[in-house]
């Protein structure tokens, strides 16, 4: 089982793509992804929203997140995010064991 939450920072001014952009040149990004249990964390910028910027951040279990909720870069991320004047949804998944056979014949894997 593996959590995934999709978390859609909005700004104006393109401060959403700003504070996607510190996160990863000030080199928080990299440490989270260095933190045990994490499985991803990238960011992306929907087509039809340029002040919105998706993060994609997915975890082993609950207890990596928190773990990850107590860390030093939490301090830095609500920081920034103050910094930008971001506003935020958020969307929570939990895997069910991957993507069924039926379903397959509809990917073009790489």
């Amino acid at each position: 089982m593996s959590i995934t939450v999709n978390l859609y920072y909005t700004g104006i001014h393109g401060a959403a793509r700003k504070f996607a952009e510190e996160m990863v040149s000030g080199g928080t990004v990299a440490k989270i992804k260095a933190e045990p249990g994490n499985l991803r964390y990238d960011y992306f910028v929907p087509l039809e929203d340029p002040e919105t910027v998706l993060l994609i951040d997915s975890w082993e279990n609950q207890a990596a997140i928190d773990a990850h909720h107590a860390s030093p870069m939490m301090r830095t991320i609500m920081e920034l995010r103050e910094k930008y004047d971001l506003r935020m949804e958020a969307e929570r998944f939990v895997s069910d064991g991957g993507i069924p056979e039926s379903d397959k014949k509809f990917i073009r894997s790489k």
